[in-house]
């Protein structure tokens, strides 16, 4: 890595979690030179404005969640296993896998109104997510693991929304104990599923 790209790195590393947790909006350009200890000028050589930084804080930020899922997930050899394993990422929304909390949450409710390119950026992660765990569970139904009957896709979706809906109550309540009990009844429904 050169030295520039070492810069670059280190920019979206400690501004990801002030725009994760202030938002693009509430987040100031002195918020990113106190946090990486480069002047104005500086991370205009890296970033050519706020805007272009964003873009490429919740780029990060996504990849970044996205490394910690596959993580969890390939330490289990089941489809089951997987499914348990991607409720255990968000299963803690006061201490979440990214600074801030989760990203496609913050950054998809800010950009709802902000900005269409970071509302899309948000959309398609959404969007991987759900076919994530409803190709885990045609996985699932394809070893023999699951009923063969069950609505793969209906289930990723509300798998997926109560998920994000127990993270946004958790935050808002500063306690995990809806989480608990959304992770608990996932687990219950896949349970129920298994041959």
């Amino acid at each position: 890595m050169t030295k520039g790209e070492a810069t670059r790195a280190l920019i979206l590393e400690r501004s990801a979690p002030i725009f994760n947790t202030k938002g693009i909006a509430g987040t100031a350009l002195s918020d990113i030179m106190e946090a990486t200890g480069l002047s104005k000028g500086a991370l205009y050589i890296y970033f050519e404005n706020k805007e272009i930084l964003a873009n490429a804080v919740v780029d990060y930020s996504m990849e970044l969640l996205g490394k910690k899922v596959a993580e969890a997930l390939n330490m289990q050899k089941t489809a089951k296993g997987k499914l348990f394993a991607f409720i255990r990422v968000f299963d803690d929304p006061m201490d979440p896998p990214v600074a801030g909390g989760c990203p496609m949450m913050n950054f998809g409710t800010e950009a709802d109104e902000q900005s269409l390119v970071i509302k899309e950026k948000v959309n398609q992660v959404v969007n991987i997510s759900q076919q994530l765990i409803a190709d885990l569970i045609k996985q699932g139904i394809k070893d023999g693991e699951f009923n063969p009957d069950w609505d793969h896709q209906e289930f990723a979706t509300v798998m997926f929304a109560m998920i994000e809906g127990g993270i946004m109550i958790c935050r808002a309540n500063g306690n995990n104990d809806k989480m608990k009990l959304i992770s608990a009844n996932l687990k219950k429904t896949i349970t129920a599923q298994l041959l």
